[in-house]
């Protein structure tokens, strides 16, 4: 019964009643052995099942089964098992059952990166760099991200208790806090204004926006017109699309992206072995034309963000700045398995830019050929990894939700030396070169405060004053220069000579 189970499995999976299946031997080719191998698969399960000196639960045998064709193939061809299915759903969604925080572990305590603007946790008052004691009644010492989110997460309606100590306070305070479902937003901007809102400007003088997209949801074309919209109204003369770090999405969300900055022609084609070539054109209604753009990606900007910079390269709509992307071109069909309990995302195309070139890097791909988006010459600025790491911790530091003091929290402001505690940091955030005209940001504050919060930031005591010293004291010496993001940095000069230009 076993092997009889195991193979109306394996024949389900690799394609039960394919043409070669019923080839006669009259018609004998190279597929006629078809049937062979899968009786070879099904006997080595059976094999395995009746005789490994352990039993192994079936399940386990044909998922590894799947897993190891699919290995086969590419990195991007997976097998969702029905466990991992709330997980990928909330990755394709971007939406949740939870509270709307981004936390961290830090030295086996649970800490608050931020809270997500608009959420149940920014309601209730949770705030960046808030340490959380307990989860409904569990000491959260030495808890794993994955159990904390795991305990956080849950049916919209629900629950959960939080026991949280705020910076700089040793006071527990106790949270109640029903969950909704959770969209993170993924059109954001540079800096937050003091509401919390993004603001859309990098040089407002100039009228240059600043619009980043982290991933392609199936609202972020929704919430990209309504920023623009919001821009134009406000006299946008030029536009910096910021795609680094850009994982990808959803295709229809980079086609209406695409879409809103080209008003006629080529955005997007698919071609795939077994399925026929399709492409996708622009329409004019609703374009936003007008002003200069410039691109940023970088080596992790693939899928849908490399859709969205080749279209608009090709259509010298915007220029492109930064490094050569990712090279993930392919195009992956989900399918059900069992009735929707597990998937198989399967690469079925590959995806071709308005010129008619390829995206994706294949495995054998050399550097010299055509793959991914490469800027024009004059625009190619590589980061080093150094360079990367700390654009990324600048960048976090800027998306964080900044406390909102009580006034009794304004009344007893921190000790000079404290304020100082995290030049480092403090200094990155304020220094990027590109944003001097912005106001500075505090976001790291809220990072220093948890530390200062469990102890750590007692007064050192001060050093007797020498009254005739033999030397000056020699001034301190300052902590690392200033980041300048250097990508960013170009952006904003080539739409300031545009914008000169064209006056």
């Amino acid at each position: 019964m076993v092997r009889y189970v195991l193979s109306f499995l394996v024949l389900l999976i690799l394609g039960y009643g394919s043409p070669a299946m019923g080839a006669s031997a009259e018609n004998a080719s190279p597929k006629e052995d078809y049937y062979e191998l899968h009786k070879v698969l099904v006997d080595a399960l059976d094999q395995v099942d009746r005789y490994y000196v352990k039993e192994v639960d079936r399940r386990e045998l044909v998922e590894a089964a799947i897993e190891g064709i699919l290995e086969k193939l590419d990195p991007y061809s997976a097998y969702i098992k029905p466990k991992d299915m709330p997980e990928f759903r909330t990755t394709v969604e971007a939406e949740f059952g939870g509270i709307g925080i981004q936390i961290s572990v830090d030295d086996g305590k649970l800490k608050v990166i931020s809270p997500l603007v608009g959420t149940p946790a920014y309601r209730a008052g949770v705030i960046a760099g808030d340490h959380i004691v307990e989860i409904d009644g569990k000491d959260t010492k030495g808890i794993s991200l994955t159990e904390a989110v795991r305990r956080l997460k849950g049916k919209a309606g629900t629950k959960v208790s939080l026991t949280v100590v705020h910076p700089d306070s040793k006071k527990r305070v106790k949270l109640d806090i029903a969950r909704e479902i959770i969209h993170v937003e993924t059109v954001l901007g540079d800096l937050r204004k003091e509401d919390d809102s993004w603001n859309y400007f990098i040089k407002p003088e100039e009228h240059i926006g600043y619009i980043r997209i982290t991933g392609f949801s199936r609202s972020t074309a929704r919430e990209l017109r309504k920023v623009l919209e919001d821009l134009k109204k406000d006299g946008i003369r030029a536009l910096i699309l910021d795609l680094r770090f850009n994982p990808g999405g959803l295709l229809n969300s980079a086609i209406e992206i695409s879409d809103l900055f080209v008003s006629q022609g080529r955005i997007v084609s698919t071609k795939g072995r077994s399925s026929p070539e399709r492409a996708w054109e622009a329409e004019k209604e609703g374009t936003f034309e007008g002003f200069p753009m410039a691109v940023l990606v970088n080596r992790y900007s693939a899928s849908a963000s490399e859709i969205v910079s080749a279209c608009l390269q090709d259509h010298k709509r915007a220029v492109v700045i930064g490094e050569r992307t990712w090279g993930k071109g392919s195009v992956q069909n989900v399918i059900d398995l069992e009735g929707g309990k597990s998937l198989l995302k399967l690469t079925t195309a590959s995806y071709c830019r308005p010129n008619g070139k390829n995206i994706h890097r294949f495995q054998d791909a050399k550097d010299g050929e055509e793959w991914g988006v490469t800027p024009g010459e004059g625009f190619r600025i590589r980061l080093g990894d150094a360079e990367i790491v700390t654009l990324m911790r600048v960048r976090r530091e800027r998306d964080i939700v900044k406390p909102h003091l009580s006034k009794e929290d304004e009344s007893d402001p921190p000790d000079d030396k404290s304020t100082n505690g995290d030049a480092t940091d403090g200094d990155a955030t304020n220094g990027n070169a590109a944003n001097d005209d912005l106001p500075g940001d505090d976001s790291a504050k809220p990072d220093r405060d948890a530390t200062e919060g469990s102890g750590a930031s007692e007064k050192p005591e001060k050093p007797e004053k020498l009254e005739k010293p033999e030397k000056p004291e020699e001034p301190e010496k300052s902590e690392d220069p200033p980041f300048i993001d250097r990508q960013l940095q170009k952006a904003i000069e080539y739409l300031s000579g545009e914008l000169a230009r064209r006056k």
